[in-house]
């Protein structure tokens, strides 16, 4: 049966003060996928990808994202800093979340259309500039079916957001679709090998994704993203990079996304008392297996690809 709510002794193992909690219905997580990492999905009959998109919004809705996100603005400045964009440049962020790197391209004066499907962290997105009153338009959209005319923009990006999609291929082409000729599309996507890849791939073990849904980490492979773009490229650069998830110890993190972000959310949702001790257990070997702190804390670096490709 789904518990809902932490189980007391991971409440006493965080050893840092427990966060409440917003009410919400329980489901079942079914909104990530981790097949294979790095690896296609086996071909078999299409996913009910409307469906898959629902429970993702659920669960992205649930929790506080926005507290996780804020965490990771540094990704989106240096992403702006690798498109180098022309002030007055038209930007679209796709799958923005809570406007990491909105708020990065529009502090370069640039002219930013942020989109998400999820109203909740567009709102929080929207309190972040008008904060620095920074002028930036917000749109509720589905990256598989942006409602903007073909060469749009001057760059296209999204930091973290549209790997999640569930249909890969087609949020692609419309990243190409939305952007102009000699244009650019930017992105920063957690490879299969990072410590994000790995956790998903520790909750994927718990919780069974969708089946047919391709990995979210495939958007960090040279190998997809050049299946996806390279017809449409002038140029394609990958570097990676690292992020750091720096928090009081592998415990609070455990604690923090448990409450916060909402696959974690959701995981711990669908699973019984025992069941969410094991999941706990995972989380914390996946830590330690990362953890470069010797002092208690949590020091965990993640890599990701920051991509920039030039459109034909």
């Amino acid at each position: 049966m789904p518990h809902d709510g932490l189980i007391e002794p991971l409440r006493i193992l965080a050893g840092f003060p427990t966060y409440s909690k917003p009410k919400e219905n329980k489901m079942t997580m079914t909104a990530l996928s981790e097949p294979a990492a790095g690896s296609p999905a086996p071909e078999s009959a299409e996913p009910d990808f409307t469906a898959i998109k629902s429970k993702q919004n659920a669960a992205w809705s649930s929790g506080d994202y926005a507290k996780v996100g804020v965490t990771l603005q540094i990704t989106g400045e240096e992403l702006a800093e690798a498109l180098n964009p022309a002030p007055g440049s038209s930007v679209l962020d796709v799958a923005a979340g809570n406007g990491n790197a909105t708020l990065a391209f529009a502090r370069r004066w640039c002219d930013v259309t942020s989109t998400d499907y999820v109203e909740a962290l567009l709102e929080c997105g929207r309190r972040r500039a008008e904060a620095e009153r920074l002028d930036v338009a917000f749109r509720t959209a589905d990256a598989e079916d942006l409602p903007f005319r073909d060469a749009s923009f001057d760059a296209v990006v999204s930091t973290f957001g549209v790997m999640f999609t569930p249909n890969q291929r087609k949020s692609a082409a419309e990243m190409i679709r939305t952007c102009r000729s000699g244009g650019k599309i930017g992105m920063a996507n957690w490879t299969p090998e990072s410590f994000i890849g790995s956790l998903f791939k520790t909750l994927g073990k718990r919780v069974p994704p969708p089946a047919g849904v391709n990995s979210p980490a495939l958007w960090g492979t040279q190998a997809w993203i050049e299946e996806q773009f390279s017809a449409e490229a002038q140029d394609i650069t990958m570097k990676l990079k690292s992020f750091n998830f720096r928090y009081r110890s592998p415990e609070h993190f455990i604690e923090f996304f448990r409450v916060f972000y909402g696959p974690v959310r959701k995981a711990f949702m669908a699973l019984d008392k025992g069941e969410q001790i094991a999941l706990y257990n995972d989380i914390h070997a996946t830590i330690q297996r990362f953890n470069v702190a010797t002092d208690g804390t949590m020091i965990v670096p993640s890599e990701y690809a920051e991509i920039v490709i030039t459109k034909r």
